[in-house]
Order: structure tokens, then sequence, then C-alpha cells
């Protein structure tokens, strides 16, 4: 199969190499499955030597089509995997959906059915066996007539009784037709993505989610099922651990009921580390604290002129927002409602304050804004279809040595802008993203590289920098943190 791939090189726009693809290897095959699976790969290839002295190949850079390989045509919104995958996810759950609707209806429907046939049936067989009786009092016999109604009763009966079995039965295969609907748009097998080996033990396993249930729970502002929870599973939580998750939320309870006195406490108490974190929490608190008098009408208007002096600290920042609270004064017997400022009444200013509130305390205690589960599983949502396709190549291929690694996947999966926490460093040289065992080293002549490949540079205690002729100390080499 002959293949012609042009791949520019990053952080070199000039460097070109044409890769003339005349007989794929199991690897080569392999690894071009998994960028048919991704679709754009971001790669580059570059023949290395592993640590147990075999050949590798490292992927880096941009995949572009050639000439002889017209572009494929990219969507508008094919920038944004985690928007794609939630669509798909979204389809998925819906087609689901409809199947379960249609069950519901039938149940409804035969419910109502069921019901006006029984009793229908009730009244009928009711007035056959007051005729009985009233035959049975005067001590007639048992004419031909009654004897004709009585087996066309046992035989409406039975017909009835025949109905609603076959009806039943139509309602098992809707629901059968859920089930199937589940395993044609959901996997099954997916704990068989990952590798057992990820884990310490199945212990640990159980410990790190029980552990990350019970924190998404009180930040969520559910502590009695995060207790009961804990009770449960003997798991012990250190009061320091939940301390800060019962301040915030019992402040978050305080504010959605509208009462400021919590949350203004707790914000002048920190006033220093708030001012650190160029917060301005304390005044946009102040600021809802004033409007809330401006709202009272004219009788609150002495009590917000004599409040207004919280606003004195934040004059150089917040000049402007304090001319506009001030301005409305004017209005207060008019009635704000019908003024130019009636904005300031707008109700969104208290969701506004609870995400102001909760980010900037959650920035202050070290917490995430989004618990650690909430993320992990959206990250998974996006990440898992891509894996397991990995996987089933893998599996076809019959290269299980490919993915050996815990801490690392096979490639790289975007998860979109919102899932980018820190600063990620690859090396130019041996084109692999830096980890802890293997940090980014800043040379003197200021390039940066890796350790693994500043120790593979280093010839006779010498190291020449591979972008600059200068040669230097290889211990003179400091390490980055981003």
């Amino acid at each position: 199969m002959n293949r012609d791939y042009r791949m520019n090189r990053v952080g070199s726009s000039n460097f070109v190499t044409v890769i003339q693809n005349t007989c794929l290897t199991p690897a080569w095959s392999l690894w071009g499955t998994m960028a048919g699976v991704m679709g754009t790969v971001d790669t580059y290839v570059k023949p290395g030597i592993s640590e147990h002295g075999s050949m590798t190949w490292v992927w880096q850079g941009v995949w572009e089509p050639s000439p002889a390989c017209p572009p494929a045509q990219v969507r508008p919104d094919a920038a944004d995997p985690s928007r794609r995958q939630a669509e798909a996810t979204m389809e998925q759950c819906a087609s689901v959906e409809r199947e379960v609707d249609k069950v519901l209806q039938k149940f409804l429907t035969y419910g109502q059915h069921c019901e006006q046939s029984l009793e229908e049936l009730l009244h009928y067989v009711g007035q056959l066996r007051a005729e009985l009786a009233s035959a049975a009092l005067q001590g007639t016999p048992l004419s031909a007539t009654l004897s004709l109604v009585m087996s066309q009763c046992c035989r409406k009966i039975k017909d009835t009784v025949q109905k609603l079995a076959s009806d039943h039965k139509d309602i098992h295969s809707s629901v059968s037709r859920v089930g199937k609907a589940i395993d044609r748009n959901f996997d099954s097998e997916i704990c068989g993505v990952v590798s057992d080996a990820v884990w310490d033990s199945r212990e640990k396993q159980q410990q790190i989610l029980q552990m990350a249930i019970v924190e998404h729970l009180y930040q969520q502002g559910m502590l009695g099922v995060a207790e009961e929870l804990c009770q449960e599973s003997t798991l012990n939580v250190d009061l320091d651990f939940k301390q800060p998750f019962l301040e915030l939320n019992r402040i978050l309870e305080a504010l959605h009921e509208q009462d400021l006195g919590p949350a203004l406490e707790w914000a002048v108490s920190h006033r220093q580390r708030l001012l650190e974190l160029n917060s301005s929490l304390e005044f946009k608190l102040h600021r809802l604290h004033f409007i809330r008098l401006l709202a009272g009408g004219p009788e609150k208007q002495l009590e917000a002129l004599s409040y207004a002096r919280h606003f004195q600290p934040f004059a150089r920042l917040h000049q402007r927002e304090i001319q506009v609270m001030m301005g409305s004064l004017v209005y207060l017997r008019l009635g704000l409602e019908k003024s130019p400022y009636c904005h300031l009444l707008d109700n969104s200013h208290w969701a506004e304050i609870c995400e102001t509130f909760t980010r900037d305390a959650c920035s202050l205690l070290g917490l995430s804004v989004e618990s650690p589960l909430s993320v992990s599983f959206a990250s998974g949502c996006v990440a898992l279809p891509v894996l397991m396709n990995i996987k089933a190549v893998i599996e076809q291929r019959q290269c299980t040595g490919v993915w050996s690694h815990k801490d690392e996947l096979p490639i790289e999966i975007e998860l979109g802008m919102k899932c980018w926490y820190h600063s990620v460093f690859a090396c130019p040289i041996l084109r692999q993203q830096t980890s802890d065992s293997n940090p980014p080293i800043k040379l003197i002549c200021g390039h940066v590289i890796s350790r693994d490949a500043l120790n593979k540079l280093i010839n006779g205690g010498k190291l020449k920098c591979p972008y600059c002729p200068m040669e230097q100390n290889p211990a003179d080499g400091k390490r980055i943190i981003f």
C-alpha cells in the first residue's frame, strides 16, 4: 500500500519531512488505523531508541494530507470534540428514551383497557349471579335460557382473560426492545478499557472511588447523604476535610435565602487573602446589600446613605459602579422600577453573587469549583468512546503490549479548552510530554529540554545545546516548574 504523508515538525515551519510508506509493518498499520479512528491526529514521526535498545517511533506534530490526498471536509464544530461527543451521547440517550416512552404508553393503554374490561365483566357476572339467586329462591328449575346465558358468560370470561394475556405479551416484547436499544447505543464492556494494573489493588480502587463520591456529595451540599455513605462504607473522613465544605454550604444556603450576613462576615475575615486574589467579592456583597436598602423605598434612604461608607475602600477600583449606585438615590422617591437604574433590582445579581462566592472561596481554600468526580465523569464521556475504539484495534492487531503504561494513554485525546487546568511542556528533542520523573530542564543558554534528553546529549561530561553551539556543564541545568 503506497501512501504519501506530509508532516510538519512542531517549532520549525521550514522543516518538512516526506515519508514514502511502501510497506507497512504491524506497528505502522496499528498506528495508522489509530489515526483513522481519531480523525485528525496531532503527530510527528521520528525514529529513536527505546530504553531496551529497540527501535521506537515518537509521534508529535500535525498530520497534513499530501496534494495527492485531498483534505477532508471539516465541520464547523470539528474543533470541539467534547461538544461532538456530548451530542452523540444525547442522541443515544434520546433513542433509549423513545423506546421507554413507547413502553410507558403501552402500559398506560393496557392498564386502562384492562380496568374497563374487568369492570364490564364483573358487572355482567353480577347480573347473572342475581338471576341465579332469584331462581333458586323461587325453587324453579334452571331454564334452558339461563343455562345458555351461563355458558356464554363462561366463554366471555375465557375470551377476556386470553385477550388480556395476549396484550400483556405484547408489552413484554416492547420491554425487550428497550434492552436491545440500550445494548445497541451503549457498550456494556467498558471495564476492560483500562487494565487492572492501573490500580494498586481492588481495595485501593474502591477507597478512591468512595472518597471521590463523598467529596462530591459534600461539595453539592448533600451532607446527610455523605455522612450516611461514610457510615455504610466504614470510610473515615477527617473533620478538617469536612469543615471547609460545611462552611461553604452554610454560607451558600444563606445566600439562596438572600441573607448576606454570613457571606459578609466571611469576606471581611478573609479580606487580605481575597485582595491577593484580586477578588471583588466583598465589594459585590456590600453593593448587593446597598441595593436591598434601595429597594426598601424612601424610608431606607438615610440607612442607605449611611451604609454607603462601606464603599470607601473600593472607590479606586470600582468608582464607576459606586457612582451609578449613588445616582440611583435621585429616583428613590419615584421608584427605581421606573427609572434608568431599574437594572439594579434584577434578581440575576443573587445568582451572580453565589457563583462569585463559590469560585473565590474555593480558590482561597484550595478547592476546585467543580468536584473531581464531575470533572472525571465529563472527561470520561469524551475519552471513553475513543479508548474503546483503540482497544478494539489493539486486540484486532494482537499488539497488546503497545498500551502497558498506567500513567499515560496510547494516544492524545482532546478534551476541549474547559479541561485545561495547567500548562503542558513537550520536549522538542524526544517529542514527549514531561512528567515528574522526567521534568523540563532549562539550560544556561535559555533553551528548555527534558531531563531524559539532557542525559542522552551528554558526551564526555559536557553538554552541547541542540539549538545553539554553547557548551555547558550538565549540572548547571535548572528544573522548571510551570
